[in-house]
């Protein structure tokens, strides 16, 4: 099987065990149901996921999904500020708007729990590489400070929204995660902008 057919296929799994996990709720969810959606084989299941619960940290491959397809609308004559308050305002409406809270939360906690992969911290993750994309940009119109590396801004980026969405998740949800991140987001921002 070539590299491309296998991202395709586990990229099916992936985007039919969230479709049914919205639709029907993760325990309401068999792997059969998640097979037949996919329209793939058991032993082709099998071969990327040991069971349903590994499909829990396979999220991160969701936002990356929705990171894609943004980045080919977002308007190129953006600052690169207004790129991340963009980028982070249209996936937390995603996440807000059909991602259920207790996968979101289950997300969190396979990546505390697991040994192994560490998909929310992958460098490698089209998350990351936008993100390095946007603040290198910025660095150069002038726009983010330059004595702090494109890293060192993208990891703190990446935990601010880490941080926001955890907390999103210990209150169950109960105030809306857009309006705060459009809050929070810009302020943490402000400490690596030229003035």
């Amino acid at each position: 099987m070539s590299k491309k057919n296998g991202e395709s296929t586990k990229g099916r799994i992936i985007s039919a065990a969230w479709k049914l996990f919205y639709e029907q709720g993760y325990e309401d969810t068999t792997i059969e149901e998640i097979i037949e959606e996919a329209q793939i084989s058991k032993g082709s299941f099998y071969h990327y996921f040991e069971g349903k619960n590994a499909l829990l940290s396979s999220l991160s491959y969701v936002f990356d999904e929705k990171y894609q397809e943004l980045m080919e609308t977002i308007n190129p004559d953006m600052s690169s500020f207004d790129k991340l308050i963009y980028l982070n305002q249209e996936l937390f409406f995603m996440i807000e708007n059909s991602i259920p809270l207790d996968l979101l939360a289950g997300l969190y906690s396979s990546q505390l729990l697991n040994r192994g992969d560490k998909n929310l911290l992958d460098h490698n993750r089209t998350y990351y590489r936008v993100l390095r994309q946007i603040i290198k940009e910025g660095q150069k119109s002038g726009e983010f400070r330059a004595d702090a590396s494109v890293n060192e801004i993208v990891k703190d980026y990446a935990m601010c929204e880490r941080a926001l969405l955890y907390d999103w998740c210990l209150c169950n949800g109960e105030y809306g995660l857009c309006t705060y991140a459009k809050k929070i987001l810009p302020m943490f921002l402000l400490g690596y902008m030229t003035f």
